[in-house]
């Protein structure tokens, strides 16, 4: 399968080189086929040089906020972490994944994350802006809306360019990203009568609150966008 990366006028197919972090949490095979799927060359490892010295990077999460800081922790990863993002090079964090990458979490107490992008993760109200009692989590399909602080170039350059504004994406969460920097968020989505962080923006780092292994043709479009940052 070629993808946007591919050389076409040379008639050779390019991998794009992707680690998968496996630290014992995360949908990793299916992380796995989905990047396969559009064309990148894939690797699961827990292998802290393999992951300092990745193309790219994707950190993956389900559950617990703590319990994934925990298991990052007893497999060696932080520092390697902070490594690869040290170079430049592009990382995307999924789900938990994505919350990880923050200062700290309230899920269950006070709980440290990676410090990566600053601000907090915060539990979704569990009423709407009308004091009406909905449900938490939020599961379902719901669409990326450009924040209304950004420009309306905002996506151009990230793995939302070229991507239409309400265009639908999976979330099964919880908790909610609180970026401190207004400008580190690159997609929200609205839940509630309330927004809530759909994907954020760090220099080169990603993070999508949604599953895009599971949001269809959408979804993989932004696995190849992350594939050819």
């Amino acid at each position: 399968m070629r993808t946007k990366g591919a050389d076409f006028g040379s008639g050779a197919l390019t991998l794009m080189s992707v680690v998968i972090v496996d630290y014992g949490v995360g949908n990793l095979l299916s992380a796995k086929r989905a990047f396969a799927h559009c064309g990148a060359e894939v690797v699961l490892s827990g292998d802290p040089d393999k992951i300092s010295r990745a193309e790219r990077l994707v950190l993956p999460g389900v559950g617990a906020f703590a319990h994934c800081m925990r298991q990052l922790q007893f497999s060696g990863l932080v520092e390697p972490l902070r490594q690869f993002i040290s170079t430049g090079r592009p990382l995307l964090g999924i789900c938990v994944g994505m919350q990880i990458l923050f200062e700290g979490s309230n899920e269950f107490g006070q709980h440290l994350g990676l410090g990566l992008i600053p601000g907090v993760i915060e539990r979704i109200p569990e009423t709407d802006t009308s004091g009406a009692i909905h449900k938490v989590p939020h599961v379902g399909w719901n669409a990326l809306r450009n924040p209304p602080e950004a420009n309306d170039d905002r996506w151009s350059g990230s793995i939302l360019k070229g991507f239409p504004s309400g265009g639908e994406v999976y979330f099964v969460h919880s908790f909610t990203a609180w970026p401190r920097d207004v400008r580190d968020r690159l997609a929200d989505a609205a839940y509630g009568g309330r927004r809530i962080s759909a994907v954020v923006q760090r220099e080169n780092i990603y993070g999508t609150q949604f599953h895009p292994e599971k949001s269809g043709p959408l979804g993989l479009g932004i696995i190849e966008s992350f594939l050819v940052l």
